[in-house]
């Protein structure tokens, strides 16, 4: 698993640095003339000692420190303009990640969606794009320039003393060897880290949303008591990570330490035996630090590397999860829809083998209201759960017009599709804001008539701001029958082809329910109108009533037939 994982984050790592090559050519540019610059102090020690001061040729103190002086000045010059476009490129690629993973995850499966905590999915939009900023931000300038400056330095190290050179690099080479299994230890730590943090987000994103029920059943102590446990299990994994990165830190200072014995020993003795000059072991001293100090920042900040890893590895998940627009890149385009629908045989399941649909069969003629009534969990709602292409039958065809669904693209059938739930989800916006969110186009007329139609005027009118009035979160600042209306209105204004009417009037008052019936008769006419239904007074106006039991069609036909029969639908309607 970590090695797939590790697999995802450089797949991913790749692709993000490969949408950043511009401004990464351009940075690399003034990374080469940066660490060149570099060079040129430590260098100059070699000419002041050995020189200026060994020979007392006074007249080079001048050009030197001009020389460095430059050099000093070129290598302020090249990092400001590296952190500048750096900083910018990081920004841009992570504002193009979360804008990618927004676009793609929005667009996966109905089903994607039941599986998982919205907040999880918030966390990993958001957040796991920011962990990655230190890969193609400070991160990955820190690692090119040391890699840079480490091979410069070490073709200088090698032209001052090849032999401890090679036992300098010997060094080295244990070193990374140490460090590269220690990462392979943090990372599976920082991996779950970004999990569960993902996981405590989306648990505290239901609670937040959740507050009334909390209050009202007095659960506060309840949550905190779940958030403090996973909290806690989050610091476990996290000082796990830690002493990884713990152990890296004590092992480069470790490392640090035997290089300098080496230097004063193997260097000393050079020195003396009169291979080298002095000026020849301060510069050698200086460069080794140059060589040194990359590999001891990379160890330093191995968490945030971590964490980037982790990040990338989820982020290449969810990009690889199918959308529905993939799914269905090779089904046929459905242009126009009448209305007429078709159920052959249906059958279905949420777990493999435990049917809850059983070979339903139904006829909906275009422009007719089909009324779906029946116990709790009977099934309803997974018929129009199928009807809404949320799902594929497990056996048998739904046909709209005479084409099978499962052969056209999902997008395109959708179009044609009207919603009204039992609790409609309204948006963080104005109440024109909700009524235009199918049809963003239309114009203030179009969505006042639509308003009028669906009985909106009758509280809009006495609001302060009319339309222009807040609705707040879920629509919380109107009453249940106000949001009723509203998400009529909606559904009108993107005149729909086929309507699903879910519960629509099951929790309304009597004045609500008469005013959200009289805007549902204007909705349905000319629609091919599926309701589900626990009232009577809602479903005795159908063209066609099917019961549903246990997920098969036990009764069909309309209300006066029906009650005649004395069958269930008669049990149900003396109910």
């Amino acid at each position: 698993m970590t090695a797939l994982g590790m697999s995802r984050a450089w797949l991913e790592g790749r692709r993000l640095l490969w949408r950043q090559r511009g401004a990464l050519g351009v940075a690399l540019g003034l990374m080469l003339v940066n660490r060149l610059a570099a060079m040129v102090l430590p260098a100059s020690s070699k000419f002041v000692i050995d020189d200026v001061i060994g020979r007392r040729r006074g007249g080079l103190l001048l050009p030197i420190a001009v020389a460095a002086g430059v050099a000093v000045a070129l290598e302020a010059a090249t990092a400001f303009g590296l952190t500048q476009v750096t900083g910018l490129a990081s920004q841009r690629a992570i504002t193009e990640l979360r804008r990618g993973l927004q676009a793609r995850v929005i667009r996966l499966s109905v089903g994607f969606f039941d599986r998982s905590q919205s907040g999880e999915l918030i966390s990993r939009i958001m957040v796991d794009p920011e962990a990655v900023r230190h890969v193609v931000g400070d991160g990955l300038v820190q690692l090119v320039s040391g890699l840079l400056t480490a091979a410069l330095a070490l073709g200088v190290l090698f032209y001052l003393n090849w032999q401890l050179t090679l036992a300098v690099v010997a060094l080295v080479g244990v070193f990374l060897l140490g460090m590269t299994r220690a990462f392979g230890q943090v990372y599976p730590a920082f991996h779950g880290v970004s999990q569960l943090t993902a996981e405590i987000t989306g648990r505290l994103a239901e609670a937040l949303g959740g507050i009334r029920v909390v209050k009202t059943y007095v659960a506060e102590r309840r949550e905190e008591h779940v958030f403090a446990r996973e909290s806690h299990r989050l610091f476990r994994l996290f000082a796990r990570a830690v002493t990884g990165v713990s152990a890296l830190t004590a092992g480069s200072t470790l490392f640090t330490g035997v290089v300098g014995v080496l230097l004063l020993v193997v260097g000393g003795r050079a020195v003396a035996a009169g291979s080298m000059t002095v000026g020849d072991f301060v510069m050698y001293v200086f460069f080794v630090g140059l060589l040194a100090t990359p590999i001891v920042q990379v160890a330093a900040t191995v968490a945030e590397v971590g964490k980037a890893f982790a990040s990338l590895a989820r982020i290449h998940e969810l990009r690889e999860l199918p959308t529905e627009e993939e799914e269905d890149r090779r089904r046929a385009p459905l242009p126009s829809v009448v209305g007429t629908v078709d159920f052959e045989d249906v059958s279905y399941a949420y777990v493999p083998g435990q049917l809850v649909l059983r070979e339903v069969r139904l006829h909906a003629p275009a422009g007719s209201t089909t009324a779906l009534v029946g116990p709790t969990g009977s099934g309803k709602s997974t018929i129009c759960r199928l009807l809404a292409a949320f799902d594929r039958p497990t056996r048998g065809r739904i046909l709209i017009d005479g084409v099978d669904l499962a052969t056209v693209r999902r997008r395109d059938y959708r179009a044609h599709l009207g919603v009204v739930l039992q609790e409609n989800f309204l948006f963080d916006g104005t109440i024109a804001d909700n009524i235009r969110y199918g049809a963003p186009g239309a114009s203030l007329e179009h969505m006042r008539a639509v308003g009028r139609l669906a009985h909106c005027e009758e509280f809009v009118e006495r609001l302060p701001d009319g339309y222009a009035t807040l609705v707040g979160e879920r629509g919380i600042a109107l009453s249940g029958g106000q949001r009723q209306r509203v998400a009529i209105a909606r559904a009108l204004l993107a005149d729909p082809r086929i309507l699903i009417l879910d519960e629509a009037t099951s929790n309304l008052d009597s004045e609500s329910e008469a005013l959200v019936q009289d805007g549902l008769r204007t909705l349905r006419r000319g629609r091919t109108t599926f309701v589900i239904a626990h009232r009577l007074s809602t479903v005795r106006s159908a063209d066609q009533i099917l019961v549903v039991e246990s997920g098969k069609i036990v009764e069909r036909g309309g209300h006066e037939e029906l009650i005649g029969r004395g069958g269930r639908y008669y049990l149900l309607a003396q109910r």
